[in-house]
């Protein structure tokens, strides 16, 4: 939670309104008020530059983004589409830190104005989301979680799904919905599909085909067979 006064937080969020307000859609953000925010930005990059653990950088960033948060619900609220440098960082330390709902938010906005982030990361923002959810998902923060996966990672499909991506990115993605998916119809049956989890053996199934289409080497030829048997076998009639 953050630490300032619900005053200061207003004032905050105010700040961000108007930055945003006064970006003409499609330039960048401007204004003495987005310049402090850079620089608390600078600042903080700074401190994490010279933290070498991993571990110890998402913790950081969890307790940092706190003080950038009214600022980009003033943003959302009233931003026209300005290139805002602070928000894709933010955006991506969400990312980071497993606030994957807020990742979403932002990713939202991000992507209705076409922002691009920063040229360190080397990607572009849909192939980011697609990288980076598929693997919290594969082995991260999301793994043990498949019901609050398969949510995320749907919601990502639609967001980048008209978007230039390299197509290992988006198998990566079917990969990890098919396997969330999978994941919730053994919890209901481990060995047989049933009337509650037909739906989403079906969902997986398509899911893990398209992403073994994209990528030859998606690694899930295994699951589709086991998957297509126990999809025939349901759909027998009974003798």
């Amino acid at each position: 939670m953050s630490r300032l006064s619900p005053a200061a937080r207003h004032r905050e969020r105010m700040l961000g309104q108007m930055a945003a307000a006064a970006g003409e859609p499609g330039g960048v953000t401007t204004g003495s008020a987005y310049e402090l925010m850079l620089m608390k930005l600078h600042e903080d990059r700074k401190r994490l530059s010279n933290i070498q653990s991993i571990e110890r950088k998402i913790e950081m960033k969890a307790t940092m983004l706190p003080a950038y948060q009214h600022w980009i619900d003033g943003v959302l609220s009233a931003g026209r589409g300005a290139q805002d440098e602070v928000l894709m960082h933010v955006l991506v330390w969400h990312i980071d830190v497993g606030d994957y709902e807020r990742a979403i938010q932002l990713a939202g906005y991000a992507l209705e104005h076409k922002f691009t982030l920063p040229d360190r990361y080397n990607r572009t923002l849909p192939t980011l989301l697609q990288d980076d959810f598929a693997v919290a998902s594969l082995g991260g923060k999301l793994k043990e979680q498949p019901a609050r996966a398969a949510d995320l990672l749907q919601q990502v499909l639609a967001m980048t799904g008209n978007a230039d991506t390299p197509d290992q990115a988006r198998a990566k993605v079917h990969k990890a919905l098919g396997l969330a998916l999978l994941e919730l119809v053994n919890q209901v049956d481990a060995e047989s599909i049933t009337p509650a989890s037909a739906d989403h053996a079906t969902a997986a199934l398509q899911h893990l085909s398209r992403a073994s289409e994209l990528h030859q080497a998606a690694g899930v030829k295994k699951e589709i067979e086991r998957l297509e048997r126990r999809l025939k076998k349901y759909a027998e009639p009974p003798t």
